[in-house]
């Protein structure tokens, strides 16, 4: 009875220790991506604020935060990025 109580509980734990590492290897990246790493599909956020409208990031302006890559037109955009990210980033990571 003590033995089968030990391998019940080894199972348990293993089986546990499985599903963990599973859901470790399906964890999505905190931003969303194309299969390029750009984050917006290379467009540059803070335009949508400055300019209203979306325009297409530069990779000579590239900067990478969490996990991405973040472009922008100008240099002035990408500083203001790069100040408060948070501001300008889509919510929930674009997903």
């Amino acid at each position: 009875m003590r033995k089968s109580r030990q391998s019940i509980i080894g199972l348990s734990a293993g089986l546990l220790l499985v599903f963990l590492m599973g859901q470790a290897c399906w964890a999505e990246s905190p931003v969303n991506t194309n299969w390029r790493g750009l984050a917006v599909k290379g467009y540059d956020v803070v335009a949508y604020f400055t300019l209203g409208e979306p325009t297409e990031g530069d990779s000579d302006f590239s900067y990478e935060w969490q996990g991405a890559t973040w472009r922008f037109a100008n240099a002035g955009h990408l500083a203001a990025f790069k100040a408060d990210p948070e501001k300008y980033a889509p919510q929930y990571g674009g997903y």
